[in-house]
This record gives structure tokens, C-alpha cells and sequence, in this order.
């Protein structure tokens, strides 16, 4: 071959390498971003007591702070004698959905989770879970 024709079937071999190289490079970093532990899982399968739940991490809570489970969707309500305090990771098994109180941070978001834990149960602002909002849950979490 000379260098003429050898130059014209680099460059069409090129682009295809570098797409290549790109599309596993977004793979990765989609891997990275949304696979990267609990703020990006969403709503998942688990064991809770040996039985197969819908169950979200904990997120957003302030370091010092805590996640309590209440018996109602509000915040006047008392805790939930079955559950303990839950931060950033840990996660809970999900029942059913309901409004109630705004969020405790001012947002504004009156949605709550039902939550079990094989003993009891009580309720959660899901602001605090990642379940990847209304839009996500609905879908794949009953009203109660």
C-alpha cells in the first residue's frame, strides 16, 4: 500500500475506535454515578426477616442527626417502639406510600413510606430515601 491509501483507512478506523473508547468511558461513569452505593441505588430488592421487600437507603440526614420511624405520617406523632435510628445507608423495607407532614427541612414534600421491619412497622418522609421520587415509585410502590 503506499501512504496515500494508507492514510485514508486510518482515519475511517479512528472514529469508530474513538466512539468505541467513549461509549465505555460514559458506561463507566454512568457505573460510577449511579451504582456508586446507596445514594444512587433507588428503590432495590432485600431480606427483611427472610422475606423479599421493596427497600430504599437513608439519605440526606445531617451528621448528629438521626432518622426516626413514627406510628403516623406526621411529625407529632410518637416513634415507632420497633424501630431504631437510622442514618445515611442504612436502609428500610417499603409497604406503601401516603401523604402527611412536610419534610422536617422545610421542602415542602408531604410524601411518607410505610415501612416494615419484619417486628413492626411505621412511617418515613420519603424525602429522606432514595427512592428516586414520585415519578420513580409510583410505579413500583402502592398507595396505602
Amino acid at each position: 500500500m503506499n501512504s496515500k491509501s494508507q492514510r485514508s483507512v486510518r482515519p475511517s478506523h479512528r472514529p469508530r475506535t474513538i466512539a468505541a473508547a467513549g461509549a465505555v468511558l460514559a458506561v463507566a461513569a454512568t457505573t460510577v454515578l449511579t451504582g456508586a452505593g446507596p445514594a444512587g441505588a433507588a428503590i432495590h430488592q432485600c431480606s427483611i426477616s427472610g422475606d423479599r421487600a421493596k427497600c430504599a437507603y437513608v439519605t440526606g440526614i445531617d451528621a448528629g442527626s438521626a432518622l426516626v420511624v413514627r406510628t403516623a405520617p406526621r411529625y407529632s406523632a410518637s416513634l415507632s417502639p420497633v424501630f431504631g435510628r437510622y442514618h445515611n445507608g442504612d436502609q428500610l423495607g417499603l409497604d406503601c406510600w401516603t401523604t402527611g407532614d412536610p419534610d422536617a427541612d422545610g421542602h415542602g414534600y408531604r410524601y411518607w413510606m410505610h415501612v416494615d421491619n419484619g417486628i413492626g412497622d411505621g412511617y418515613v418522609n420519603d424525602w429522606y430515601l432514595d427512592t428516586g421520587g414520585p415519578a420513580t415509585w409510583k410505579s413500583q410502590i402502592p398507595q396505602c
